[in-house]
């Protein structure tokens, strides 16, 4: 099973960065890394099943999202080659914010958990995305 692993420690309230980022429709925040995001049937952001196309590529579904623990679980259906349907199996992508208690600030996590014949070449795909993902936040607050 492969796995990427990201993070980053964001000058906003934990609270503040739920806010931004809670919304599977919307990402906003992620200005220069996202460029089309096309909301796919008629559920909204916040609810699980609810879909979403990102750059024209990647074919996305919320899982779950636990407003309190502030985390959501999402999947790749389909995308670009390492992460096509028929290359990666199980793609499941977890992104949670912690409260960094002494400063105000929060840590955010972006990781996920994947089987394919090739893990490495998913991780070294994806996680360059997801370091930009979480720069982009980083660089809205």
């Amino acid at each position: 099973m492969g796995r990427c692993y990201n993070s980053v420690t964001v000058n906003a309230t934990s609270d503040q960065v739920w806010d931004a980022i809670k919304d599977f429709h919307d990402m906003s925040w992620a200005s220069g890394v996202i460029t089309k995001l096309e909301k796919v049937g008629e559920s909204d952001g916040s609810t699980p099943g609810a879909k979403r196309i990102l750059n024209d590529a990647f074919h996305e579904t919320l899982l779950s999202v636990d407003g309190e623990q502030k985390l959501f679980t999402y999947s790749i259906d389909d995308g670009p080659e390492p992460v096509s349907k028929d290359s990666v199996q199980s793609y499941v992508g977890t992104v949670k914010v912690y409260p960094v208690t002494d400063e105000n600030t929060a840590f955010v996590e972006w990781q996920s958990n994947y089987e394919s014949p090739d893990d490495q070449a998913v991780g070294e795909f994806c996680n360059p995305i997801y370091h930009a993902l979480l720069s982009a936040l980083k660089k809205h607050l």
